[in-house]
């Protein structure tokens, strides 16, 4: 099975494999304390910041690996270095058996895991379930971009209402974890990103060099649902957002250095202060069959690169991650690394919100809800890398969809720390009060995850009116969302002049400005000992 989620079969081969993948792990870091006391010689100062923002320290799994080890392991007779990971204090492996296991006569190896896990003991954890609350959820549909037929699948998360208020993902970046990027560097989708300096690198861990447009074109159509913008045709759903673009998959094979490799440019993503990590992949099966995962396989724990996007998450990012699309066959469960236990794993739904009938399913073996949430993935909107507008299903764009939306919100509520994100995405969705296999918590309404959000901060930084769409053409939406016994709203002219003057008292308030000249304004909001103001876009 491939790991971009389209829709197609491969056959696996039946080939008989003399070489082996493993990890190998390091006993210490010997050059710890200096990374440790100087932190920008190991992470970005945008990474620091983030940390700091949710009180998270730095500790030794942000060291790089000691060098010398790299180099003596490479040294070493019949064995090829294939990926390496700070977080885990390892490398990535391949050789014969007994090439692998003569790495343990080494002082500094502490053990060795094949990807075979026949070769390895092992043992069983176990796990309780989990118990949910419910929570309510609302619905306001209007348009302020032209999404054209990309319109479904933002109104359906009620993103559009994100977009009005200028949230669009603007100062946070996104890692996309793929196939390939080819044509994103020429292709009219992509002019906008491009003019505004919004790619700001990338790297092909596969190829081991730094060309990422170029091999499969899946990573093209993902990052299009994000932030592409053909207008009255595709607007992504994080359209001011900045990217890194990561060649971490490669389609010619199936092997677990794919894992790796991810994990690699996970770690690299967090050192740049990368805030949100999309991720259209997902591993089963592979070529040498031995190293295939079981249902017992998905606990959270086992996979390596499960692990990779839990510690990624200990760092402050988000890992949103299609589910799969495997619901319609012998193993329809949900694929490395959605079953991660932080990771947003995210199903496929049709534009009607009713279940895609490909789309992976829960739960976990352990008893954990997967997905998580659910977004529109069958005839979803993307750019070919043609740059012609066209549809594609599959859970490779509803996870993208869904990255681009968490990056709009947290932008909104840049003191969330990456937890209160997800769980106020969660507690937003449909089902939330009855998560099931198929939808897990529902298809999430992101602007009553901003409502909820913004009323659940400290009294000094609350906001509790909130005025829609921005920019606006003709109505006003003024939401009085503590339901204050009366308010005042006035709107002023750039000049300081009152042009406007409102009383309103109830929760949704509609305000027909339509006479009001082209221009900019500000308004004011006044009620109970509450003040606020800000600015407004007549087009």
């Amino acid at each position: 099975m491939k790991k971009i989620f389209l829709l197609f079969i491969i056959f696996l081969s039946q080939n008989i494999f003399s070489q082996e993948d493993a990890w190998v792990y390091f006993t210490d870091k010997p050059n710890a304390q200096f990374y440790l006391d100087n932190p920008l010689e190991m992470l970005s100062q945008r990474a620091i910041d983030r940390r700091v923002a949710q009180n998270i320290s730095m500790d030794i799994t942000d060291v790089p690996i000691y060098q010398p080890y790299l180099d003596e392991i490479a040294n070493q007779s019949g064995i090829e270095i294939k990926a390496k990971s700070k977080w885990f204090n390892c490398v990535h492996v391949r050789g014969s058996v007994e090439s692998i296991n003569s790495l343990l006569t080494l002082s500094f190896v502490q053990s060795v895991f094949f990807a075979d896990k026949s070769l390895n003991s092992s043992s069983r954890l176990s796990f309780s379930k989990k118990k949910f609350k419910p929570v309510n959820k609302q619905m306001d549909v209007q348009v302020d971009f032209n999404y054209g037929t990309s319109a479904n699948q933002i109104q359906m998360l009620n993103g559009n209402l994100l977009h009005q208020q200028g949230y669009t993902g603007s100062g946070k970046i996104i890692a996309v974890m793929d196939a390939g990027f080819p044509q994103v560097n020429v292709i009219s989708p992509f002019q906008r990103i491009r003019d505004n300096n919004q790619i700001l690198g990338g790297y092909n861990f596969v190829d081991r060099n730094e060309d990422f447009y170029t091999r499969n074109s899946h990573g093209t159509l993902v990052l299009s649902t994000m932030a592409g913008y053909v207008d009255n045709q595709l607007v992504g759903t994080a359209p001011d957002a900045q990217y890194y673009l990561f060649i971490t998959e490669d389609t010619n094979s199936e092997n677990p250095v794919e894992e790796s490799n991810w994990v690699e440019a996970a770690e690299v993503a967090d050192s740049l202060g990368v805030d949100v990590i999309n991720t259209s992949l997902g591993y089963f099966e592979y070529d040498n069959p031995n190293y295939s995962y079981t249902y017992e396989d998905l606990n959270g724990t086992t996979a390596f690169m499960s692990r990779g996007a839990d510690m990624a998450f200990s760092k402050g990012m988000i890992c949103v991650t299609s589910a799969g699309n495997s619901g319609g066959s012998s193993n329809p469960y949900v694929a490395v690394p959605a079953e991660a236990n932080h990771n947003l794993a995210v199903g496929a739904v049709k534009g009607d919100e009713t279940y895609a009938s490909f789309s992976s399913v829960g739960p976990t073996f352990d008893n954990r809800i997967k997905p998580d949430v659910m977004a529109k993935g069958q005839n979803a909107t993307v750019s070919s890398t043609t740059g012609v507008i066209t549809t594609a299903n599959g859970t490779s764009f509803a996870g993208p969809i869904m990255a681009g939306m968490v990056a709009s919100f947290w932008q909104s509520v840049p003191q969330l720390t990456n937890q209160q994100v997800v769980d106020f995405v969660k507690q937003s969705a449909d089902r939330f009060s009855n998560p099931d296999e198929f939808y897990g918590y529902g298809i999430p309404d992101f602007n009553l995850a901003l409502q909820n959000a913004l009323l659940s901060l400290p009294d000094n930084q609350k906001q509790y009116c909130f005025v829609y769409p921005n920019p606006f053409s003709e109505n006003l939406n003024v939401i009085n969302s503590n339901n204050l016994e009366e308010i005042n709203f006035s709107i002023f002219n750039a000049l300081g002049q009152l042009v406007r003057n409102y009383t309103l008292s109830k929760s949704v308030n509609v305000i027909n400005a339509n006479d009001l000249e082209r221009g900019c304004y500000f308004y004011k909001i006044e009620g109970n000992g509450i003040s606020h103001i800000g600015k407004l876009i007549k087009k």
